[in-house]
């Protein structure tokens, strides 16, 4: 199998198998990574098909959805892999970005697994963390856990560890502080910094105008 029809065949999977995901960790959600992964890979010297598989794979079943498993995604992702003769190298490759690409599994972490094509799929992940669609995703994340849209007397963490960011049931407008906004410092590639300096400026802009409506001054 050549490598377009590998990944063809890689969306197709990934698109049934999230069929029927939570709408901010769906197949939309896995395209535009795989998109967003494409332009920023245009400029780094990376393997486009680590970098195509890794993003398509990123979230096959994401440890939220698996009671906090981190091992799901991984084993699913090498056993695909595996059954369509992937070279052993690549798949090793993509099941550590698999593990390690995540915000949560950073969070308390000094050392861990590092590349190029990680550099490059977890800008593109968090992109989409940020901006229009990572407001619409983080809302809709919160409406799905039934939490509180915003509650003054319930005051962002930000020294939360691992565990504690794995089980917050904060209001949404929380998650802004705990993550969103500390994103555009975490990029690693300088067009991922470049978008994602725009983004965040939005979600500013969208704070701004939620406070002032939620005080009643516009």
């Amino acid at each position: 199998m050549n490598n377009e029809a590998l990944i063809q065949a890689t969306k197709t999977y990934v698109k049934q198998e999230l069929v029927n995901a939570e709408g901010g960790h769906d197949w939309f959600h896995t395209l535009r990574v795989f998109k967003n992964a494409k332009l920023i890979a245009e400029k780094e010297n990376v393997n486009a098909l680590v970098v195509a598989l890794g993003a398509l794979l990123h979230d096959i079943a994401d440890s939220k959805f698996y009671g906090g498993d981190d091992t799901i995604g991984p084993k699913k992702a090498r056993e695909f892999l595996f059954k369509h003769n992937v070279d052993t190298a690549v798949i090793e490759h993509v099941v550590k970005i698999i593990q390690h690409i995540s915000y949560s599994s950073n969070i308390d972490k000094t050392e861990g697994f590092k590349s190029l094509e990680l550099d490059v799929i977890q800008d593109a992940d968090r992109l989409d963390a940020l901006g229009a669609i990572g407001i619409s995703r983080t809302f809709n994340y919160g409406g799905f856990k039934n939490r509180a849209i915003y509650n003054p007397d319930i005051t962002p963490n930000l020294n939360m560890s691992k565990a504690e960011y794995k089980t917050s049931e904060a209001p949404t407008i929380n998650h802004f502080y705990e993550k969103l906004l500390l994103l555009k410092d975490k990029m690693n590639t300088k067009t991922g910094k470049q978008i994602a300096q725009a983004r965040h400026d939005y979600m500013v802009s969208f704070l701004d105008q939620f406070y002032a409506e939620w005080h009643g001054e516009a």
